[in-house]
């Protein structure tokens, strides 16, 4: 029976997740591999938005239209992937009909004093929302893939004293190949997030020459990729790609630039120029500007006199 709730369902284990789907239970409690070639999968009696306790990486053979990818172009029509971090939001409405390919769940525990456990959350696009989806050419599929496969098969034959270690070597492989592709999307996409950048960059010009950043502050990289209609995670991988900065640096780099303008071309006070900068306390923009450019704002413009 499909589930209808006004808060999210929360799926605590593995095998209540199994239940729900008409799934076999997990052949062992932290992680599960399914792999559905006949996509006979009904998502249907998934609740309309639920939270997992644990990550989720899917390949899917086949991208239909209606999981678009950033601006709505696709690289290669090989699949793709798409990661989820544990307690994220997800709805029903984020399935497609197609479900041909690998999903893969493990709780957070099975990596449990294994140094993945840390490193996993350096892993950006766990975070990116599903028009972000990783996008493989066919050799990159081959890959990954491969890694599922050899994971599926310590599950299916191997459950013994060495199959933890050998399937946390192979889901690290795995998110380090997917890293090294996503690098590479980011440079095959090079000319539409060219264009993203130049509307970050509009926005922020707007932003900071506007009224609005008096009331509601320096902009947030949350708030930058709200009005980019990005993921946080995404904004900054992909400024990095293309900038070496990060989604926060570039905001501060921006700020500077404009701190910069209104230092040396009008007569404001170092405190008015802090505040239409969005700054609370003027400390806080001296602070700031100071370990950008090693100069004080007042010693900065003492350099023009």
């Amino acid at each position: 029976m499909k589930k209808h709730a006004t808060t999210p369902y929360i799926f605590e284990s593995l095998t209540d997740l199994h239940r729900m789907l008409g799934l076999p239970k997990p052949l062992h409690p932290l992680i599960s591999l399914v792999e559905n070639n006949d996509n006979k999968l009904d998502s249907s009696q998934l609740p309309q938005s639920f939270v997992y306790n644990f990550y989720k990486i899917s390949y899917k053979k086949n991208l239909t239209g209606r999981l678009k990818y950033g601006q709505g172009h696709y690289d290669f029509d090989e699949g793709g992937m798409f990661f989820k971090g544990p307690n994220q939001l997800s709805g029903n409405g984020e399935n497609n009909d197609d479900h041909s390919g690998f999903t893969m769940l493990f709780h957070p525990d099975f990596l449990m004093a294994y140094p993945l456990a840390k490193k996993i959350k350096e892993y950006g696009f766990f975070s990116y929302s599903v028009d972000e989806a990783l996008h493989l050419s066919d050799k990159e599929r081959e890959t990954i893939v491969s890694i599922f496969k050899i994971i599926d098969n310590e599950l299916q034959n191997r459950i013994d004293d060495f199959s933890q270690d050998v399937i946390i070597s192979q889901i690290e492989t795995l998110l380090n190949f997917s890293n090294r592709f996503y690098k590479r999307q980011f440079i095959t996409r090079k000319a539409i997030n060219n264009s993203l950048l130049q509307k970050l960059e509009a926005f922020l010009e707007t932003y900071f020459n506007s009224e609005e950043i008096r009331r509601k502050g320096i902009p947030t990289v949350q708030f930058l990729a709200e009005n980019l209609k990005i993921s946080p995670n995404y904004l900054s991988d992909m400024l990095r790609s293309l900038t070496g900065q990060s989604a926060q640096q570039h905001i501060h780099e921006k700020l500077i630039e404009k701190a910069k303008e209104k230092i040396s071309a009008t007569n404001l006070t170092i405190s008015e120029i802090a505040y239409e900068l969005g700054f609370e306390h003027p400390s806080s923009f001296n602070k700031l500007f100071k370990s950008k450019t090693n100069m004080s704002p007042s010693e900065f413009r003492q350099s023009f006199n």
